[in-house]
C-alpha cells in the first residue's frame, strides 16, 4: 500500500514538473533568441518642439526623454517605484548642467489624463523643479518669454 502511495506520488510530482516546464518556458533552460529593432528617438512632433526649444534657447542645454531616476531619488523601493519608469520630454539647463525647468510637450493622449499630470508635476515641485506644459508646439517667443518669467520670478524669490 506504502509503495502505491509513493508510486503514484513521483508520477504526480513528475506530470507537474513536465507541465510547469511547458506552460512556463522561462523556467527551461533554452531561451528564445531576443529580437530587438532600431526605434525613433523622438516622435516627429518632439523633433520640432526639440529645435524649437534650441532655437528660443541657445544659451541652455536641452535634453529630450529624461528619466525620472536621473532628476530624483528618494528613500526606499516603494518610494523610488512611484517614479522610476516615468520619464520627461524635455529638461532644460544652464550650461552648468543646472535644470532650469522640465517641460512637457501634450498631446491628445493626455485628454483625461489630467490629473496623473499634475501628480507628474507635484512629484517634481517637491524635488525642487518647475514644470512647463504645452499642448501644441510654441513659437520661440513664448517659450523665451515663459523661461525669461521663471528665471524672474526665482531670482525675486530669492531677493524676498
Amino acid at each position: 500500500m506504502l509503495t502505491s502511495f509513493l508510486q503514484f506520488f513521483v508520477i504526480i510530482l513528475a506530470i507537474v514538473l513536465v507541465v510547469s516546464t511547458v506552460i512556463n518556458p522561462k523556467s527551461s533552460s533554452s531561451k528564445s533568441p531576443l529580437t530587438l529593432s532600431k526605434k525613433q528617438l523622438l516622435t516627429n512632433r518632439e523633433q520640432q518642439m526639440f529645435s524649437v526649444l534650441s532655437s528660443a534657447l541657445p544659451e541652455c542645454v536641452v535634453l529630450a526623454q529624461v528619466s525620472f531616476s536621473a532628476l530624483v531619488t528618494a528613500e526606499g523601493w516603494q518610494s523610488r517605484n512611484r517614479f522610476n519608469r516615468k520619464v520627461a520630454d524635455f529638461v532644460l539647463c544652464s550650461k552648468q548642467m543646472n535644470v532650469i525647468a522640465v517641460i512637457e510637450l501634450d498631446d491628445r493622449s493626455h485628454i483625461g489624463r489630467e490629473l496623473l499630470d499634475r501628480e507628474r508635476d507635484a512629484m517634481l515641485k517637491q524635488a525642487g523643479y518647475t514644470t512647463i506644459r504645452y499642448h501644441s508646439i510654441p513659437p520661440t517667443e513664448i517659450i523665451r518669454r515663459d523661461i525669461e518669467n521663471l528665471l524672474m520670478a526665482e531670482y525675486n524669490a530669492r531677493r524676498a
